[in-house]
């Protein structure tokens, strides 16, 4: 039996339409246009369903007809960071439902003989300790890039609690060794790859 995910890791729900996204990505016939297409229609849908972590405020609006509406709205800046270059793929969607988001980088690759993770590169703005921040890569495999990654986002001054890792797919062990590292940050993922338990 597959133990619960910690109330942190947020699983996106399975829905037909998710679903039916990944039949067509996973299927070996669909072509490339049609690929590139639904990936980023799933990408969407993941940092859509990213932004319920992110802390809201109630307001009160009053609407176009007099009425008044009572809401939310978040309160607090965003930044999204992308681990190069898998996580660039997730830049479009960000940008395309926060608008003048900002943006990061951070370039992290395996060492051709130590097999450990190198920063190679990193370009995050001044206030980031301000921000809460979306980690974005869309492969999370023994976790090793996104705890480094990580680790450079706490030194920056980043609040552990003010980072959510954005994938789409993960090995459990992977998301396993992000979260003993790191309790305090928000995961979000479509599936974790190695069991196929969910979709």
């Amino acid at each position: 039996m597959i133990p619960p995910l910690p109330p942190n890791i947020h699983l996106h729900p399975c829905t037909n339409q998710l679903k039916a996204l990944m039949t067509i990505i996973r299927d070996q016939n669909t072509t490339g246009s049609d690929f590139v297409f639904y990936a980023d229609r799933v990408i969407r849908l993941v940092i859509e369903f990213a932004l319920n972590v992110l802390p809201v405020q109630e307001t009160i609006v009053t609407t176009p007809t007099g009425t008044c509406y009572q809401g939310v709205e978040f309160h607090t800046k965003i930044l999204g960071v992308s681990i190069v270059r898998a996580g660039e793929a997730m830049e479009t969607a960000l940008r395309a439902v926060c608008r003048n988001v900002r943006i990061g980088k951070i370039l992290i690759q395996r060492d051709e003989n130590s097999i450990k993770p190198c920063l190679y590169y990193s370009k995050l703005p001044e206030d980031i300790s301000e921000r809460h921040v979306l980690l974005m890569d869309p492969m999370l495999g023994t976790g090793g890039t996104a705890i480094m990654a990580v680790q450079l986002l706490l030194e920056a001054g980043v609040k552990e609690e003010k980072i959510i890792l954005v994938n789409i797919l993960s090995s459990r062990d992977g998301l396993n060794r992000v979260h003993n590292e790191f309790p305090k940050i928000s995961i979000i993922l479509w599936n974790s790859v190695k069991k196929h338990e969910h979709c």
